[in-house]
C-alpha cells in the first residue's frame, strides 16, 4: 500500500542536545504501525513533531503527498490527523457526549475552546456534530454512556473516549499516544479490540506504546527507536530477533 504519511530524515534539537537524529519512518494507508523503544528513545518527541506541537529541526513530513511539517496542528486536523493524548483532559462538567463533540472542533470554524466554553458559534454547527459524535460512540462501544457524567467512567472507556473524540474529527490517520499504559489486562484486551476493529475498516493508525505483548498483538510494522535514532523497522518478529534492539530494549528473547 501506498505511505499516507512519510517522516524523512526527522531531526530535533534542543540546544546541543539530539532528541531526534535523521528519522525515517512512514504509515502506510490502512495499516497500524508502531514505535518502540526505551525511556528518552525520543518516541514522544517524534509523536510531537508529526502531530505539530513541535517543529523539526531538520527534515520533512508528508502526509498524502503534501508537506506538513510547517502546518500548525489545527491545520494538520483540518487534513485529517487525529492524535489521541495518554494524558487527554476529560472534562468533568460534561457528558461524555458533549466529551467526545469536542474533537470535532478541531476541523471546524468554532474550535475546541468554543466547545468547551460553549460559545455561540459553537451551538450553530452543533447538529452535524452531535450526529458525527453519536457515530464515534456506536465505534467506540460507548454508546449507552453517552450521557453520563465523563468522569465517572473507569480508566479503559476513559481512553476508549479519548480515542471517540479523536474519531469526531473523521481522521484518515490516527495517532495513539500509549493507549494501554494504566490499565489493568482485560481493560488492555478491550482496546487492543477497538484497534483491531478501527484498522478492519480501513483507518490508519501511528502507535507509540511501551507495553510490547500490546504491540506484537496489534503492529504491521514496528520502528525502534534508541537515543533518538531508529535502530530496527520492519515486522514484529523480525525487529524482535534484532540483536540492537534485544540489547537497547527487549533484554532478551520475548
Amino acid at each position: 500500500m501506498p505511505a499516507l504519511l512519510t517522516v524523512t530524515g526527522a531531526t530535533r534539537r534542543f540546544g546541543g542536545v539530539y532528541a531526534l537524529r535523521d528519522v525515517d519512518l512512514d504509515v502506510r494507508a490502512g495499516e497500524t504501525h508502531a514505535v518502540i523503544g526505551p525511556n528518552g528513545a525520543g518516541k514522544s518527541t517524534l509523536f510531537k513533531l508529526i502531530g505539530g506541537q513541535l517543529i523539526a529541526t531538520a527534515g520533512t513530513i508528508g502526509y498524502a503527498g503534501e508537506r506538513i511539517d510547517r502546518l500548525a496542528p489545527h491545520r494538520r486536523a483540518r487534513r485529517g490527523i487525529a492524535i489521541a493524548f495518554q494524558d487527554s483532559p476529560v472534562f468533568p462538567n460534561m457528558t461524555v457526549a458533549e466529551n467526545v463533540m469536542v474533537g470535532a472542533h478541531a476541523v471546524t470554524r468554532a474550535g475546541p475552546l468554543a466547545a468547551v466554553l460553549r460559545l455561540p458559534r459553537h451551538r450553530r454547527e452543533e447538529a452535524p456534530i452531535r450526529d458525527d459524535a453519536a457515530r464515534a460512540l456506536t465505534r467506540t462501544g460507548l454508546a449507552e454512556w453517552a450521557d453520563r457524567p465523563a468522569d465517572a467512567l473507569p480508566l479503559g472507556q476513559q481512553r476508549a473516549l479519548q480515542v471517540a473524540r479523536a474519531l469526531c474529527g473523521r481522521p484518515k490517520l490516527l495517532l495513539l499516544d500509549e493507549p494501554a499504559s494504566g490499565l489493568r489486562g482485560p481493560e488492555r484486551s478491550a482496546l487492543a479490540e477497538l484497534i483491531e476493529q478501527l484498522r478492519g475498516e480501513g483507518l490508519s493508525i501511528l502507535l507509540v506504546e511501551h507495553d510490547v505483548a500490546f504491540v506484537a498483538r496489534l503492529a504491521d510494522r514496528v520502528t525502534v527507536l534508541d537515543l533518538g535514532r531508529v535502530i530496527a523497522s520492519g515486522p514484529f518478529k523480525t525487529v524482535r530477533a534484532n540483536p540492537a534492539v534485544i540489547a537497547a530494549y527487549l533484554g532478551g528473547p520475548q
